[in-house]
């Protein structure tokens, strides 16, 4: 998991990056055969900085100017602590702050949260905060749009970027593939998006939206890699196949698909875990 060292100390089981956040930069190592020409540059607009991981402003296909806005990070960047194995939260109480960034990364305004929309580390990993603002307001207000996630499952091939609001820092590469499953510690995370090598995320990247280049939409977000070669331990998730056949890919890193949370989130952004074609954990 990728949260910064300062958090990995209070928490006692993350490591990560251990100086203070660093002015933008741009990892370009992404292998030629890789990198697919952009078809518009990505950059750091509706990301946000955590105290402790990155994150993003979303809206789905379907949310209104009107509503109020969301914003996405990891479900182990949850401030009260990472939800055990099989846990979901839902409209838990929150105050929280981010830093929103525009293009060039620099930090015009902080939206609050009112609430934990959602959060789980089972089969995915993810946070959704429902802030006190709506789209139209932060626009008004910062000249800000939120990213669209993609409601379709994303590409192998892929050329994508990693945006860090807490880094204020950008890694290029694909998708490598898919992982049936991916298994860190007690979680399990399903059909897991893993990057090519050129994205050599850090700690402080947890939450990350990974944005597909050629549309501009988040495809996921990014949440884990493997540091030191263990297997399926905490900071070194592995992979597992259909089969059972577990792959230990060290210094590679992952991502997981938001394209099924659209259809929990209906009118007024308001989540609906019944609603049909809604995949998400239930509590």
């Amino acid at each position: 998991m990728k949260k910064p060292l300062l958090a990995a100390l209070a928490t006692l089981v993350i490591t990560g990056a251990g100086t203070a956040p660093v002015a933008a930069a741009t990892d370009t190592t992404a292998p030629a055969k890789a990198a697919a020409p952009a078809i518009q540059a990505v950059d750091f607009a509706g990301t946000v900085a955590l105290s402790n991981c990155s994150g993003s402003v979303i809206r789905f296909p379907n949310s209104a100017d009107t509503d109020p806005a969301l914003v996405l990070t990891n479900g182990h960047c949850l401030e009260t602590g990472f939800p055990a194995a099989g846990q979901v939260i839902v409209d838990q109480a929150s105050s929280r702050t981010f830093g929103l960034l525009n293009a060039s990364a620099t930090q015009v305004g902080t939206l609050r949260a009112s609430k934990v929309a959602y959060a789980t580390m089972t089969d995915t990993d993810v946070t959704i905060y429902q802030l006190t603002t709506t789209y139209a307001q932060i626009k008004s207000t910062y000249g800000i749009n939120a990213l669209t996630v993609q409601n379709t499952h994303p590409t192998a091939g892929t050329a994508i970027t990693v945006v860090s609001g807490y880094w204020k820092r950008t890694y290029a590469c694909s998708i490598d593939g898919f992982v049936y499953r991916l298994k860190e510690g007690s979680w399990t995370w399903k059909d897991s998006v893993r990057y090519t090598s050129a994205c050599n995320t850090i700690g402080g990247t947890s939450g990350s939206p990974v944005i597909d280049n050629a549309t501009g939409k988040v495809v996921a977000v990014n949440n884990t890699g493997n540091e030191d070669g263990a297997r399926c331990t905490v900071n070194n998730p592995c992979e597992v196949d259909e089969a059972g056949t577990v792959t230990v890919r060290q210094g590679i890193n992952y991502a997981q698909e938001i394209y099924q949370i659209p259809a929990c989130f209906t009118t007024g952004n308001k989540l609906n875990l019944s609603a049909g074609g809604c995949a998400l954990p239930k509590p």
